[in-house]
């Protein structure tokens, strides 16, 4: 079954994490998106630990680059806007990441764009928007949530503001964003005939997820502050430490739940008071929960809470959660093919060779993070060994026909579940440029212009 996005093809200019998140979700969805990058300026996100070793591509870089090729072009030169060029005719979707004002000095702006394919849509992801009093003022995941509204009534109010594990801004709001918005604009181009930018300020989708009480203020409500409402640390929703120092997330909020809570942990007395007890009470009732779920372990009580409906669960590890139940059951965990170094997939072609890559792979002593699942094929199956009547080329010939082993990386799954057209995963990410011939080659370059191109600075 082809993938839902299948008709869509994405150029794709963008780098660190949220324009290269955005378009990996549109590449296991069935998009055909090429990634267009600097051969002598690489993205950051390549230095990030692990380096896959029979790739040389990091796990991050791996990850986010999943089923998109790769050309590497010098933006600077004439030769390459002309590539762009000669692209836009089936690639008429564009997202770049750079700051304002970057792809009109490059000359690749959707006003001109939009001269060379008229449907052509334009999605530019940035910290503040192209426009606005801090369109060219640099920033990262923290400073646009600072600048929300959001840090201002999250964390304690003894600690101030805290950290976060994941980059909320950059994903929630960029990447998703970008997504919502080139989805909507094929929609509207497929009724009109016309494209369209888009404006995607990571700070703006911050801003919009003040959901709640955003909502409430603006209607004339008061601005909360830290461990002010249910949510935030005013009321027992909370983290609580446990006695081997883990935590249980309490999320008892509604009756019932909080209900159980209370005669699971034997305080039936505190039912009445519910989850947000009176001012007087409030610090007294949180501190005997505290002292409470103190004196068992994360596992005890995560055995006890199982068997009922209470809104209790435990806070897992990275490791538990990727390595857990539910991330099994709900296929989060993929096993993702390799790609060859020339952009191959690995256990193809050469038998030889691919075999060699393979075992590289193996070889690294990083087996619970990639692996090899050969196939056995048909005639080594049935005993026929050497004599299966398979050519030289084919990957089994030489092994008694089974397949050499095809290595794949363990990578996170896309969290979208079709029920017809079901995300896939071609391969993992590559090195920058490993398609330059094969994509140029398909735009009508010779062989002789390719060499030309490399020895000439057109893909630095």
């Amino acid at each position: 079954m082809s993938g839902a996005l299948e008709s869509l093809k994405v150029l794709d200019f963008t780098t660190l994490l949220p324009g290269p998140f955005a378009t990996m979700c549109l590449a296991d969805m069935g998009a055909d998106v090429l990634r267009v990058t600097s051969g002598s300026r690489p993205d950051l996100v390549e230095f990030l630990p692990p380096r896959l070793p029979a790739t040389g591509v990091g796990a991050v870089s791996a990850y986010l680059g999943r089923g998109k090729r790769s050309l590497a072009l010098n933006l600077k030169d004439p030769r390459g806007i002309e590539i762009v060029h000669r692209l836009l005719a089936d690639y008429d979707i564009v997202i770049e990441q750079f700051r304002p004002g970057i792809m009109t000095k490059l000359g690749l702006d959707y006003e001109r764009l939009k001269k060379v394919n008229p449907r052509v849509i334009y999605c530019s992801i940035s910290g503040y928007g192209q426009m606005g009093p801090l369109r060219d003022r640099a920033g990262h995941d923290m400073n646009y949530m600072a600048l929300s509204g959001v840090m201002g009534y999250s964390g304690r109010k003894a600690t101030g503001p805290t950290l976060m594990g994941i980059q909320i801004a950059d994903i929630a709001s960029g990447s998703n964003n970008a997504v919502i918005g080139i989805l909507a604009a094929v929609v509207s181009r497929a009724a009109t005939g016309e494209g369209q930018s888009i404006d995607i300020s990571m700070t703006d989708g911050v801003m919009a997820l003040n959901a709640m009480a955003g909502a409430a203020y603006l209607a004339g409500g008061e601005a909360p502050g830290r461990e002010e409402n249910w949510l935030n640390g005013g009321s027992l929703y909370d983290f609580y430490a446990t006695k081997d120092g883990g935590y249980l997330s309490i999320g008892s909020l509604e009756p019932q739940f909080f209900r159980t809570l209370c005669e699971v942990i034997g305080r039936p007395d505190l039912i009445p008071g519910g989850v947000q007890p009176k001012a007087g009470d409030f610090e007294r009732v949180r501190e005997e929960i505290r002292a409470i779920v103190r004196t068992k372990t994360r596992a005890e009580w995560e055995a006890i809470f199982k068997e009922v409906d209470a809104c209790v669960e435990p806070v897992l590890s990275l490791a538990e959660a990727l390595e857990g139940e539910l991330a099994r059951g709900r296929e989060m965990v993929v096993d993702v093919p390799l790609a060859a170094p020339d952009g191959s997939d690995v256990g193809r072609g050469d038998a030889a060779g691919d075999g060699a890559f393979a075992a590289g792979v193996q070889g690294a002593g990083i087996a619970s993070t990639i692996k090899e699942s050969g196939a056995r094929g048909a005639a080594g199956a049935a005993g026929g060994g050497g004599a299966s009547g398979k050519a030289a080329g084919d990957p089994g010939a030489a092994t008694g026909g089974i397949a050499a082993p095809r290595a794949t990386v363990r990578q996170l799954a896309n969290p979208v579940k079709f029920s017809r057209t079901q995300a896939s995963y071609a391969f993992a990410g590559v090195k920058t440029g490993t398609h330059n011939r094969e994509v140029l080659k398909a735009l009508g370059y010779t062989e002789a212009q390719i060499a030309e191109f490399a020895v000439t600075g057109l893909f630095d």
